[in-house]
């Protein structure tokens, strides 16, 4: 079943802050910790923009991390992260090293440079800002579509946007995941309502559509922004949580296993003009008593979190001026 809120915030010790310029069409999001979390990331996509990314494999040095950050704005947007790195800073918070605490904070980017949003900022890119105003605005609620990361997003038919979705465990463990949905693919099967993502839709959580029935005939015809001729690149970037005690090792595993959810929500993915991303998280509060077993149920769990996820960001896009694409809701309805 889904998490109280049915968003990652569900996962104890997990705080979520949005901030937009509609003007700019693009924004950033937050996902902070209470205490350091053990994190890794997979990146199955062609097109990544990242930052301090490295680290975050078993092999490396610091074992934890203090927030992670999406962003619009292409290569621009990865001044959000150091903005929320110098506000943390601020704060106290970070890696010890002698009088230093240096704060971690892995950030990634989606292209969201062609959405019809003012972009000319001059000599500096306003993400900085973003960023710190996206971190002073953490709680546990947020909402959901046309916010943050996803403010400006889009995808080959539709608009994209935010989109967040959790699950509780039999055993108790949380899992939750968050996305910002700027797909070169569809979210939708073909030109129907139908989210490829349905079989795993928990109520009416993104309009209770369900599957297609009966597929349509060009229902796998792989149609993306590239058939419009639109220049620019693409990035699904999200993120998995949970509350499980997990090694970096086996936070590594839970990102590659969440990809599945990318695939299942969206035709094409993983392209090699997408940048798809998936961070892993762990805050460390419950202690998996069944190995390996817990963690295929738990990195199925994350897989079907973001698929839901990723059509929750597209069902909750809401229109702005010179949109290129029209929201969900405007073309389907409610």
């Amino acid at each position: 079943m889904a998490g109280q809120r049915n968003l990652i915030t569900d996962v104890p010790g997990l705080k979520v802050g949005n901030a937009s310029d509609q003007d700019l069409k693009s924004g950033a999001t937050v996902l902070v910790p209470d205490e350091p979390a053990v994190a890794s990331v997979a990146i199955h996509g062609g097109a990544p923009g990242t930052r301090e990314i490295a680290l975050l494999e078993p092999e490396q040095t610091v074992e934890k991390i203090d927030a992670v950050v999406l962003a619009g704005g292409s290569a621009f947007g990865l001044d959000a992260g150091a903005g929320v790195q110098g506000r943390l800073a601020e704060l106290g918070y970070g890696f010890q090293v002698g009088p230093v605490r240096v704060p971690i904070v892995p950030t990634a980017i989606l292209f969201d440079l062609l959405n019809g949003g003012d972009k000319s900022w001059g000599q500096a890119a306003p993400y900085r800002d973003l960023g710190r105003s996206a971190l002073d605005a953490i709680g546990h609620d947020f909402a959901l579509g046309s916010v943050g990361a996803g403010t400006g997003a889009t995808t080959a038919n539709l608009k994209g946007g935010l989109g967040s979705a959790s699950q509780v465990l039999d055993n108790g463990v949380t899992v939750g995941a968050i996305v910002a949905v700027n797909a070169l693919g569809r979210a939708t099967v073909g030109d129907t309502a139908h989210f490829w993502a349905a079989p795993f839709e928990i109520g009416d959580e993104f309009g209770g559509r369900g599957p297609a029935h009966p597929l349509p005939a060009d229902s796998t015809t792989v149609r993306t922004k590239l058939d419009g001729l639109k220049a620019g690149a693409n990035t699904t970037i999200a993120a998995v949580a949970t509350d499980a005690i997990l090694t970096k090792g086996e936070a590594k595993r839970l990102a590659v296993m969440a990809h599945d959810g990318l695939a299942r929500a969206l035709w094409p993915a993983h392209t090699p003009l997408d940048g798809d991303l998936v961070f892993a998280l762990s805050t460390g509060q419950r202690r998996l008593e069944n190995g390996l077993e817990d963690m295929v149920q738990l990195g199925a769990a994350a897989a079907s979190c973001l698929a839901r996820a990723i059509a929750r960001g597209i069902y909750h896009a809401s229109p702005a001026p010179e949109d290129p694409v029209p929201t969900w809701r405007d073309r389907f309805g409610s």
